[in-house]
């Protein structure tokens, strides 16, 4: 999930002032306790505004006291990598990048605790890809279990400078459907509004990178699963890379985008971008488009009523190379607890308290949509998510939770994860581009170095 809270670009903050007066969750009555839980800040300063909101009132309705830290993006990982090495964990974490970067190795190695009595309440109301996201293997216990009690989740949409396509001379109503045509679309109108004045600009915010930590994979598992490579992991954690379709799924991928790069549509600069710099690109009009997780990108100019409501355009996905659907990738945001935290039952009251639909829905509402909900009874019964006065929610929320999705490969084996660490395929795509490697052999070579991690990750079900 990708493309997280990195920087504060606003002042003040939205009241919602029924936040707390959606739900009373029923809260057992016991001798008042401390609970220590790490968050992750947010992207703009509304959803720190909200989880501060969802702690007071949950310490007013439990007698209980929540020690919140809200941690910027990048340190919150580090603090809780360090945690797990000495043991010194705290009761509750909400990280952004739980379920790529902590929860798979970790609930592997179990040191995570399985939160399945608090996911069970809400079982049946979860979208059934983050259910099955939420679910990570344990080599301990041999079998899958809930190691992220989830309450929000997040898709990947397009987003587009439509002022810019219109100063080009174009009308977004009449960009292709299929995947390689939508993006090749774009391509003539950098010349032309580099003729305009716009120098240095580039038609597609391409994220060909090695830096990670995740939006690099996230837009090439994108490009995969539109060249039809669905199969590339399956829900039993077996890797299908043998498979004709997948192999010709990542060689067209590799080749689409260094082609893309190597023609001068993309900023030279996105070989070494980390997860920010595209939003920056595109906030600083360098880039017309971009395909990154959230609506991060327009949510950061909200009070800039002009780019929020007559320029920024969100889109969602176009149909594959082949015309059928793309699935839209869904991750599992929420909370994890470690095996060592001192206030277990306490910590898992709060977690559920959190996830409560309405509890959760008015916390993501107060945060400005940024994060979809996990369940996809909110958005039906709420008409924010698809009030069509906003241009932004509603093409967001359409290909997260009512299009067809799929979990992320990670979810289905740690090793994926690993790959993913070692930004694999952007270095393959590096390798094309600067050293004249053919996307043939280096699809390859990816695939040698990943069969070679996923070794040590082998699931075998009790």
């Amino acid at each position: 999930m990708s493309n997280l809270s990195r920087r504060s670009v606003l002042g003040g903050s939205v009241a919602l002032a029924s936040a707390g007066t959606l739900s009373r969750p029923y809260i057992a009555n016991a001798a008042a306790k401390t609970v220590t839980a790490w968050w992750t800040q947010g992207f703009v300063p509304e959803e720190d505004a909200a989880i501060k909101h969802v702690v007071a009132e949950y310490e007013k309705q439990s007698g209980d006291k929540i020690d919140l830290s809200i941690i910027p993006f990048g340190p919150l990982g580090q603090k809780i990598v360090s945690a797990l090495t000495t043991g010194n964990v705290p009761d509750v974490m909400s990280y952004d990048a739980a379920d790529l970067t902590i929860v798979p190795q970790n609930a592997w190695n179990d040191k995570l605790l399985d939160l399945s009595d608090i996911v069970g309440k809400y079982r049946s109301e979860y979208n059934p890809t983050v259910n099955l996201d939420a679910q990570y293997f344990n080599n301990v216990t041999k079998k899958r279990g809930y190691y992220i009690a989830a309450y929000k989740t997040a898709c990947i949409p397009f987003h587009v400078w439509g002022n810019l396509v219109k100063e080009a001379g174009y009308n977004l109503a009449d960009a292709p459907n299929t995947w390689d045509a939508f993006w090749d679309w774009f391509k003539p109108m950098q010349a032309k509004l580099r003729d305009k004045g716009h120098r240095s600009f580039y038609s597609l915010g391409l994220q060909i990178t090695s830096t990670g930590p995740a939006d690099g994979n996230n837009v090439f598992y994108a490009f995969v699963l539109a060249n039809g490579g669905r199969k590339y992991v399956t829900p039993d954690g077996k890797a299908h890379f043998d498979d004709p379709q997948v192999k010709e799924a990542v060689i067209k991928s590799i080749e689409y985008t260094t082609s893309a790069y190597k023609q001068g549509y993309v900023p030279p600069g996105v070989l070494s971008w980390n997860d920010a710099d595209d939003n920056n690109a595109f906030h600083a009009k360098t880039i017309l488009m971009d395909f990154d997780g959230t609506i991060s990108t327009e949510v950061a100019l909200y009070h800039d009523k002009k780019a929020y409501y007559d320029e920024m355009v969100t889109l969602g996905l176009p149909l594959g190379n082949d015309g059928q659907a793309v699935p839209a990738v869904l991750g599992a945001g929420g909370c994890i607890m470690a095996k060592g935290a001192k206030n277990v039952k306490a910590g898992k009251q709060f977690i559920s308290y959190v996830c409560d639909p309405k509890i959760a829905n008015g916390y993501l509402k107060q945060g400005l949509g940024r994060w979809l909900p996990a369940m996809n009874s909110i958005v039906k019964n709420d008409p924010f998510w698809l009030d069509p006065k906003d241009p932004h929610r509603p093409p967001y929320v359409r290909e997260g939770l009512l299009g067809p999705s799929i979990a992320s490969f990670y979810a289905f084996n740690p090793g994926i994860a690993v790959a993913n660490a070692q930004q694999i395929w952007g270095q393959m795509q590096a390798e094309v581009i600067r050293n004249g490697v053919t996307p043939q052999d280096a699809a390859e070579k990816g695939f040698k170095q990943i069969e070679k991690i996923l070794e040590d990750y082998k699931i075998v079900e009790s």
